[in-house]
C-alpha cells in the first residue's frame, strides 16, 4: 500500500480525493487545519489504516499549518509513531476562490503555502506531486475577457485576472523551476473547473433561465468524484517535469447546445474543432490523451430531464 498525503483533505474536493484514494487501496494522510466534518478523527491509539476484513479504511488526520515550513517538512517525513515517510503528495489546501477575503490575504496564504509544500516535498525526497491549479488562470471571467478559441485549451499563456488566479499562475511558474532543478520530479497542476457535489445539482436547471450568469467559465464544472479520478490518474502517471491539465466534466451545466451558447455569448471566438451537443467548452483533450482521464459523472444523472 502506498501512502499519499493530501493537504486540504477536509475540503470539498479533498473529501472526494481522500475517499477515492482509499477506495483504490492507498493509505491516506489528511493534512489540514481541521478534520473533515463527515470523517471521524483518527485516534492516536489506532494510527494504522489496517482494518478488519470488510471494514472501511479511514484516512489518518494530522493537523498542520502549511504557512509554517517546519510543520510541513515534519508532516511529509514522520509524525511520531503514526507514520514514517510519504510516497506521494496531493496539494489541495488553499483559500479556494477570489473574493473570500482581501486580495493580499489570499495571495499571502496561498502562494507561500504552496512554496512550502513544494520545497518540503523536495526536502523529504517526494518526487510525485499533484496540486490544484485552477481554471481561473485561463482568463476567467470570460465575459469581459473571451478566450482565443473553443474548446479552451492549455496552449495559450496564462492570463490571470484576479489576485487568486495570479497566485495560481505564480504556483505554476514555481513548479516549472522546481522540475528544472530536479528532472526526476513530477509536478502536475490540475486546472479544476467549478467543483460540484451531487447536492449542488438541484440548482442547475435554473441556469437555463439566464445563461449569461454562467458564461464566466464557459458553463463548465467538474463533479468532485471525477476531480478525484483525475488526481489519482495524475499520481499514477509516469510523467516527469511540470504539466498542466484542464479538468472539467464532459458536458456543460446547460441543456442548450454548447455551440449555440458560444455563438450567442462569444460570437467572435472561433472553434478549433467541432463541439457536439452539450459537450464541454473547456477542452479536456490533453487530460484524456496524457492521463487517460475519462469523466463519468454528470449533473444530468441526478436531475430529472424534460
Amino acid at each position: 500500500m502506498t501512502r499519499i498525503a493530501v493537504t486540504g483533505g477536509s475540503g470539498k474536493l479533498g473529501r472526494a480525493v481522500v475517499a477515492h484514494l482509499l477506495e483504490h487501496g492507498y493509505e491516506v494522510v489528511n493534512l489540514d487545519r481541521a478534520p473533515a466534518p463527515t470523517s471521524p478523527f483518527a485516534s492516536a491509539s489506532q494510527p494504522s489504516l489496517q482494518t478488519d476484513a470488510g471494514a472501511r479504511p479511514e484516512a489518518l488526520f494530522v493537523r498542520v499549518d502549511l504557512s509554517d515550513y517546519g510543520q510541513v517538512v515534519q508532516a511529509l517525513t514522520a509524525v511520531d509513531d503514526r507514520y514514517d515517510g510519504i510516497d506521494g503528495l496531493v496539494h489541495l489546501a488553499a483559500i479556494p476562490a477570489p473574493g473570500l477575503t482581501t486580495n493580499a490575504a489570499t495571495f499571502a496564504n496561498n502562494v507561500p503555502s504552496s512554496y512550502n509544500v513544494f520545497a518540503a516535498a523536495q526536502a523529504a525526497g517526494i518526487d510525485n506531486v499533484v496540486w490544484a491549479s485552477s481554471e481561473t488562470v485561463l482568463g476567467l471571467p470570460f465575459g469581459s475577457n473571451p478566450p482565443p478559441s473553443f474548446p479552451v485549451d492549455e496552449e495559450y499563456p496564462v492570463r490571470p485576472s484576479t489576485t487568486y488566479s495570479l497566485g495560481k499562475a505564480v504556483e505554476e511558474e514555481m513548479a516549472r523551476h522546481f522540475t528544472r532543478w530536479n528532472p526526476d520530479l513530477k509536478l502536475i497542476g490540475l486546472r479544476f473547473s467549478n467543483v460540484m457535489e451531487v447536492a449542488d445539482y438541484a440548482a442547475f436547471p435554473a441556469f437555463e433561465a439566464d445563461p449569461a450568469n454562467r458564461a464566466w467559465n464557459a458553463w463548465g464544472y467538474i463533479d468532485a468524484r471525477d476531480g478525484a479520478q483525475a488526481v489519482r490518474l495524475a499520481l499514477e502517471s509516469t510523467l516527469t517535469g511540470f504539466e498542466a491539465f484542464i479538468i472539467a466534466a464532459a458536458d456543460t451545466v446547460m441543456s442548450t447546445p454548447s455551440a449555440e451558447l458560444a455563438e450567442k455569448y462569444f460570437p467572435k471566438v472561433p472553434f478549433r474543432r467541432p463541439v457536439e451537443g452539450t459537450e464541454t467548452l473547456l477542452g479536456i483533450d490533453k487530460a484524456r490523451r496524457m492521463l487517460w482521464f475519462a469523466p463519468t459523472h454528470s449533473w444530468r444523472d441526478h436531475v430529472p430531464q424534460d
